[in-house]
């Protein structure tokens, strides 16, 4: 049951940012306005859209899991902290939370790595 358990988390985390990195780019101008409005260059956006896409495969596939959920996991924070910190508002507060339970997430990846379902877990046995 842990070999699964560690395929279907990498999966559960990864989806979230393969799917939010490819919803980005088609929704390229939206997304541009709103972290501009939030004080972010929009011109990170191809850089974050990198991130998440080439970040979410990588978790997914289980390749390079313990350097690739650093990376995400001090993303995900700043973009708490930048883009849902305004607690007056349950809904940024809610999603604020959200992104902290993920970072957990990351954090027992760097731990604990992919699993041996994984790139990162394959070995060829001689």
């Amino acid at each position: 049951m842990n070999k699964i358990s560690q395929l279907v988390a990498r999966i559960f985390l990864g989806q979230i940012f393969l799917i939010s990195g490819l919803l980005k780019i088609s929704g390229y101008e939206g997304t541009q306005g709103y972290m501009e409005a939030m004080g972010v260059p929009g011109m990170l956006l191809p850089l974050v859209i990198a991130l998440e896409v080439a970040g979410g495969l990588a978790i997914v596939t289980g390749w390079q899991t313990k350097l690739v959920s650093m990376a995400l996991a001090a993303f995900t924070l700043v973009a708490a902290v930048i883009f849902h910190s305004n607690f007056s508002d349950q809904i940024q507060m809610i999603m604020f939370m959200k992104n902290i339970a993920i970072t957990g997430g990351f954090m027992l990846l760097i731990v604990y790595g992919a699993g041996v379902y994984s790139i990162d877990g394959y070995r060829i046995k001689s």
